[in-house]
């Protein structure tokens, strides 16, 4: 037995090990069962209590999208401000890009949407400041394990408060407090030195501080609120802190393995003909149908009373979920023993056949809808649906990927969910309505009026609303007045908001209803006879009588 006196001192590389992992810069290795803390620095600190500031006057005393804009836009520097893992990577800066956008696009325009794509980025800001790879499941993990690392980050905080005794001052930290104070020092004495000066800079302390005051006074807290300042403090710790560091794939993945337990081994894989005689028949099927389809849907003349919502609302649907049924049985055609038999390169020319078909399907798909839009015009649902079908068809694109580079099932998934999570962002960022109705507006004043009743049944947003005055230009008197109808309505609903405390609140805030205000300020004379409700009312119900017709 070796005496104590005789084993090796590993203090000193104990110390070692702790520095390193206290550094900002340094590339820890947390094991995911037992994660160690990094220590806990004043910089941390300080962004955890500005992240529950910014949450308070965005989201719990917020009145709208602009508030959330602005915690998009100013939440990842906090995180960054105080993360204990500075491991950034390209990803952060191109979370951060997208971040931007998004809360543009939100002061502009808010809605649900895209209040939920900005927590899904805030979440990969913190991902990817912690040097993490951005995968959709990763994301929605991290999110979850928040729970348990708020706890955790709070017990290492109470363990840690003795470390945040100001026992050594920082030599970066005096680089920036230092210049501050010579700065402060000299400009007061050079403010001191003109007494006209000196009375505005009294002046404006003394309004500041009154409006202080003020702010103090009418700060009324409640429980509710202290509840929430607790759950954010907590969540802003856990996204500081995971204490989940590998993917949530990764057992399942072969990425990172060597190529000598990639390589497969040759052998014949007994469903090999099973699968085959499947694909030769789906590849009969596929040809079959799209020569129906191309002879009954496509280079014709509708008749009168023809299904427009079977055909080309359901029967899109139906053909998009069998795009759908298509990637899922590719993928599940190409793994595991097929993979190593030698004749993949045979299924694989079957599996080419096959997936040009499903892009042809998708083009009937396109096709289908583009009927739709033909018959009555343009929707949001509609948009909907186009964006859903690109989604599918990347889908099948991406099998195709996966099959010609022997990508596994892993791979695909995260590529699917990545491509879905692009199409979501892209669609929230799409002003829709814009779209849609300048496209509806442009086929009523070419004389095609189907597109009208797509005004009448559906809400319109600010966007849309703005490029409807065009239609006070048109032939038709019905039509002509109550687009004037609706323009008065939104006018006076403007003026109601005004009269509202809660849209006065900056958080509220949004451009396209500014802009709206003040274009329907301009044209006031074109729709101030209805201001009248009982007018606006007869003739909004003409209206929505009239184009009815085409629904």
């Amino acid at each position: 037995m070796t005496s104590p006196s005789l084993q090796p001192d590993t203090s000193g590389q104990q110390d070692v090990f702790l520095a390193s992992l206290a550094s900002a810069d340094a590339a820890v290795r947390v094991p995911p069962s037992a994660p160690e803390q990094p220590a806990l620095r004043w910089r941390e600190l300080l962004a955890v209590v500005l992240l529950v500031v910014l949450s308070d006057l965005t989201v719990y005393r917020g009145q709208g999208f602009a508030g959330y804009a602005a915690l998009f836009l100013i939440a990842p520097a906090l995180l960054l401000l105080g993360s204990p893992y500075r491991r950034l990577g390209p990803g952060c800066w191109i979370v951060a890009a997208i971040a931007a956008l998004l809360a543009a696009r939100m002061l502009w325009l808010g809605s649900v949407l895209e209040t939920a794509v900005g927590f899904a980025l805030l979440v990969a800001s913190a991902m990817a400041i912690a040097g993490r790879r951005l995968y959709v499941p990763d994301i929605a993990a991290y999110a979850l394990q928040t729970v348990a690392a708020g706890c955790v980050g709070m017990v290492h905080y109470a363990g840690s408060a003795g470390q945040l005794s100001p026992r050594v001052v920082r030599v970066h930290g005096l680089s920036v407090v230092l210049p501050l104070a010579a700065l402060a020092v000299f400009g007061a004495l050079f403010i001191l030195a003109n007494p006209d000066l000196a009375t505005s800079w009294v002046e404006m302390m003394n309004r500041a501080a009154r409006s202080l005051a003020d702010w103090i006074e009418h700060l009324s807290l409640s429980w509710t609120e202290l509840v929430f300042w607790f759950f954010t403090a907590w969540v802003a710790i856990g996204l500081l802190r995971p204490v989940v560091q590998r993917s949530v794939l990764a057992r399942f993945s072969t990425e990172g393995r060597t190529a000598s337990d990639q390589a497969p081994v040759p052998a014949e894989a007994p469903l090999y003909p099973a699968l085959r005689n499947t694909l030769l028949a789906l590849i009969a099927l596929f040809a079959a149908y799209l020569v129906f389809e191309f002879k009954t849907l496509w280079f014709r003349v509708f008749p009168e009373g023809f299904y427009y919502a079977g055909y080309a609302h359901e029967g899109a649907a139906w053909l998009t979920a069998s795009l759908a049924l298509a990637t899922v049985v590719l993928s599940l055609i190409f793994r595991g023993d097929v993979l190593r038999d030698p004749r993949l390169p045979r299924l694989r020319r079957l599996a080419w056949v096959w997936s040009a078909e499903n892009l042809v399907l998708a083009a009937t798909v396109y096709n289908r809808l583009g009927i739709y839009v033909t018959f009555n015009g343009m929707t949001r649902m509609r948009s909907v649906a186009l964006f859903g079908v690109s989604a599918v068809a990347a889908g099948v694109v991406l099998v195709v990927w996966k099959i010609a580079s022997n990508r596994d099932f892993v791979w695909l998934l995260r590529h699917h969910l990545a491509a879905l999570a692009v199409v979501i962002y892209l669609f929230a960022l799409t002003p829709v309505d814009a779209l849609v109705h300048t496209y509806n507006v442009r086929r009523v004043l070419a004389g095609d009026l189907a597109p009208s009743v797509q005004i009448s049944v559906h809400p319109i947003d600010a966007e849309g609303i703005l490029v409807l005055p065009p239609l006070l230009e048109s032939d038709n008197e019905i039509i002509r007045e109550g687009i004037r109808a609706m323009l008065a309505e939104r006018a006076v609903q403007f003026e109601r908001s005004v009269r509202q405390p809660d849209q006065l609140d900056w958080t509220a805030f949004q451009f396209a209803d500014r802009v709206l205000s003040e274009r329907l300020a301009a044209m006031r004379a074109d729709w101030a006879p209805y201001l009248d409700s009982s007018k606006r009312t007869a003739a909004l119900t003409r209206f929505h009588e009239y184009v009815y017709q085409w629904y």
